[in-house]
């Protein structure tokens, strides 16, 4: 099984991720986001029967682009 956590810069500053499909949410700065993202996944599947083998973070950058009138 592999988890997919969405990674995206935070409103208050640093980044926050979230896994898809699900509330499963961590935030804070980036140099910690994977060993977060591991963390939270750990103890939300920790008496469950199956166990996540991997887990994607997928960083996506918003980028405004101002878009002339011709």
């Amino acid at each position: 099984m592999e988890l997919i956590f969405e990674v995206r810069d935070a409103e208050e500053g640093g980044y926050c991720a979230q896994r898809l499909g699900t509330h499963l949410y961590r935030g804070g700065d980036v140099g910690r986001t994977p060993r977060q993202c591991t963390g939270a996944t750990s103890l939300h599947f920790e008496d469950g029967p199956v166990h996540p083998r991997l887990v994607q973070l997928h960083y996506v950058k918003d980028e405004l682009i101002p878009v002339e009138a011709a």
